[in-house]
């Protein structure tokens, strides 16, 4: 077995699945699950069309660089959201979700034979950074969230020597857990970083088109172009249809950026097995032309927040995020320390039958400190009603709870 193999993490659900293992909810209350972030909402009917409409796509094998008329509806949707030209043919690829990219793109990009690979992440973190860097021969540094920058990882804990052996950054805007986005000016001090130490930085941006303020949340190859970085270089930005669509079970999204990095992982993905269904492709092409479901379905959530977020503003401590659609919240605590969030989501759970992802387990220890200790993560995937629901039965139970401290 390959050793890296052990240096994995249980993924957090799997962690939250074993701390309340023990636990039996109230039974006279529906469960409702606001722990995985998983879309919730319809998927658009032209969708659904155009990949019923594609059944003779099961009789070819699909290339793995896409078709062209995907890529070209793939660069057409970025010049409109981001007014940024990308050449279809070698600055964009199609790819199964954005998840599998992420990890795929550490395996093209790292060499461990270089002394001290490092992978720098923010903390907290979607576990599959940390997963792609262990299992590419790296380890990780993390850049811990700060309150008092909207919970946005604070670049400046990284030491000169550590980006020095970094060979990969992954950034996140808007964030998970925390919804932050990142401005022009954070863009600038990374990429500037970049160019010293000559490392990737790879741009999650799934939850880009979830958001709450006037103006469209920026993203990498956008900053890229506002500072005069017109190839994009050692740049690669991830979306995906998942939470834009709501088609998470599709399994599309695909990267842009530099071609110089597009090229090689167009190879190694050719040899990894990784090419889009052609089904897949036709609904995609759909979904990429067209923007009104994407208003509609953004409308939905700003509604939803609107209705739950003053709720829970009234005993957790939280506020609307930039954009995506998780509430990051404070537990109630003691003594002006951290609250324990495990404990908090424990017992919400065994007496109103609602789940809530301890923000410890999204987060590691470092600098001193677990960032996402006294926190907890709400994922506002499923309907108005039910999150209005559960809403209610927090605030319920954070009262009672508060009182018993």
């Amino acid at each position: 077995m390959n050793p890296l193999l052990d240096r994995l993490h249980p993924y957090p659900f799997e962690r939250l699945r074993e701390l309340t293992r023990d636990i039996t909810p109230a039974k006279h209350l529906r469960p409702i699950s606001l722990g995985i972030g998983e879309p919730k909402h319809d998927a658009p009917d032209l969708v659904k069309q155009a990949l019923t409409g594609a059944m003779a796509g099961l009789s070819v094998y699909p290339p793995t660089a896409g078709e062209p008329a995907l890529r070209e509806a793939m660069a057409g949707w970025v010049q409109r959201r981001y007014g940024v030209a990308v050449d279809a043919a070698t600055q964009i690829l199609p790819v199964n979700g954005s998840r599998e990219a992420l990890f795929a793109l550490a395996q093209v990009v790292i060499d461990p034979t270089r002394p001290g690979a490092t992978v720098v992440c923010p903390n907290p973190f979607y576990q599959i950074y940390e997963g792609a860097a262990l299992l590419a021969g790296a380890q990780t540094a993390f850049a811990n969230s700060q309150a008092k920058r909207n919970f946005a990882p604070d670049w400046s804990q990284i030491d000169a020597a550590t980006w020095a052996r970094t060979q990969l950054l992954y950034v996140c805007s808007p964030g998970n857990p925390s919804g932050a986005v990142m401005p022009l000016d954070e863009w600038r001090a990374l990429f500037d970083l970049s160019d010293r130490h000559g490392f990737v930085i790879a741009s999650d941006e799934c939850y880009s088109e979830i958001y709450f303020r006037d103006e469209a949340p920026l993203g990498g190859l956008e900053a890229a172009k506002a500072l005069g970085r017109h190839d994009f270089r050692r740049l690669i930005s991830f979306t995906s249809l998942s939470k834009r669509s709501n088609v998470p079970g599709l399994r599309s999204g695909f990267v842009a950026g530099d071609a110089a990095l597009i090229k090689p992982f167009l190879l190694y993905r050719t040899y990894h097995g990784s090419a889009m269904s052609p089904l897949v492709q036709h609904a995609s092409i759909a979904a990429w032309n067209d923007e009104a479901h994407v208003v509609a379905n953004r409308e939905l959530y700003r509604a939803k927040f609107g209705q739950v977020t003053p709720m829970l503003a009234e005993v957790l401590d939280l506020h609307l995020p930039d954009a995506s659609f998780y509430l990051w919240a404070g537990v109630p605590c003691k003594d002006g320390q951290p609250g324990d969030d495990i404990a908090y989501a424990r017992a919400l759970l065994a007496q109103y039958n609602v789940v809530v992802l301890p923000g410890s387990l999204l987060a590691r220890d470092a600098h001193g400190t677990n960032p996402g200790r006294g926190r907890i993560r709400m994922a506002l995937v499923a309907s108005t009603e039910e999150c209005v629901e559960a809403a209610q039965r927090i605030v319920e139970f954070t009262r009672s709870y508060t009182a018993n401290l």
